[in-house]
C-alpha cells in the first residue's frame, strides 16, 4: 500500500474496488487490525486499534474474510453463536435471540441445525456472514463497522443482491459503517455510497460512484473499454463492458 488515507463514516457503505492484486484485501485487513501496517496508523472512534483489548475491538468491528476454513462437525447454530463470544455475560444471556436474528438476516434459518461441513459453499458463506453479524448485533456501544471481503463470491444472484441490500440497510438503520470488497462494478455502483478505487496499492479515486467510475478510470485501471449508462431507476452508473 502506498500512502493510503481514508476515513470511513458511520451510516455509509464504502466499496473497495480494483483489479486482482490492487490491495483491496490488504487494506481491509489493515482496517480490521488483523494486519499491522509498516507505517501509519488506524484509528477507530478516535483510538488507535492497538489500544483496544481483543474482545473490546471485536464488539466494534467484525470482518468476513474471503475464506474461513472449518473442519469440526459443528452445527450452523454453533458456528453463528461463536460471534457472541466477545460479548459480556449480560449480553450472552440473550445469545439465542441474537443468533436467530443473525440467521434470519443471512437467510440461513432453514439449515440452523445442520452440520456446517455438509453445506454448499454458498450456504457456508451465508452462515459465516451470520456469525459476523452476531458479533455486532449484541454490541451496546458505537461505532460499529462491518468489513466484508468479497461477500458475494459463490452466491447466486438473488443472494448477492440480498447481501448488499442488507449492508445498506444496516448502514441506514443501525448506523454501522460498512466496508465491502467487490469485483462486480455494477453492484458497487448501485449499493455503495462511496467507492475507493485502488490500483497497484495506491488510491486512484475516492468519491461517489458517479465521480469514480468514469470511462477513463476504468480503462486505466482495468484495461477495458466500458460504456457508461444511467440506470433507469436508481439514476446511478450502469456499466457495459
Amino acid at each position: 500500500m502506498q500512502q493510503v488515507t481514508v476515513a470511513v463514516a458511520s451510516g455509509r457503505v464504502l466499496a473497495l474496488l480494483g483489479p486482482n492484486g490492487a490491495g483491496k484485501s490488504t487494506l481491509l485487513s489493515i482496517l480490521a487490525g488483523t494486519l499491522r501496517p509498516d507505517q501509519g496508523q488506524v484509528r477507530l472512534g478516535g483510538r488507535m486499534l492497538a489500544h483496544y483489548r481483543a474482545d473490546e475491538l471485536a464488539r466494534h468491528r467484525a470482518m468476513l474474510a474471503q475464506q474461513t476454513k472449518l473442519d469440526f462437525p459443528l452445527t450452523v447454530y454453533e458456528v453463528v453463536a461463536m460471534g457472541c463470544y466477545c460479548h459480556p455475560p449480560e449480553v450472552r444471556a440473550n445469545e439465542a435471540e441474537i443468533v436467530q436474528q443473525a440467521l434470519r438476516m443471512a437467510d440461513a434459518v432453514p439449515f440452523a441445525q445442520r452440520p456446517f461441513t455438509a453445506l454448499s459453499g454458498g450456504e457456508q458463506r451465508r452462515v459465516q456472514l451470520a456469525r459476523v453479524l452476531a458479533q455486532l448485533l449484541g454490541a451496546v456501544s458505537q461505532p460499529c463497522y462491518l468489513l466484508l471481503d468479497e461477500p458475494t463470491a459463490g452466491l447466486d444472484p438473488s443472494h448477492q443482491l440480498q447481501v448488499l441490500q442488507l449492508a445498506r440497510q444496516l448502514a441506514r438503520e443501525q448506523g454501522w459503517g460498512v466496508i465491502v470488497v467487490l469485483h462486480e462494478l455494477n453492484l458497487a455502483a448501485q449499493y455503495a455510497d462511496d467507492i475507493l478505487l485502488l490500483h497497484q496499492g495506491a488510491v486512484v479515486a475516492h468519491g461517489s460512484p458517479c465521480d469514480v467510475l468514469t470511462q477513463e478510470r476504468l480503462a486505466k485501471v482495468y484495461q477495458i473499454e466500458a460504456e457508461w449508462l444511467e440506470h433507469p431507476h436508481s439514476k446511478r452508473p450502469f456499466i457495459i463492458y
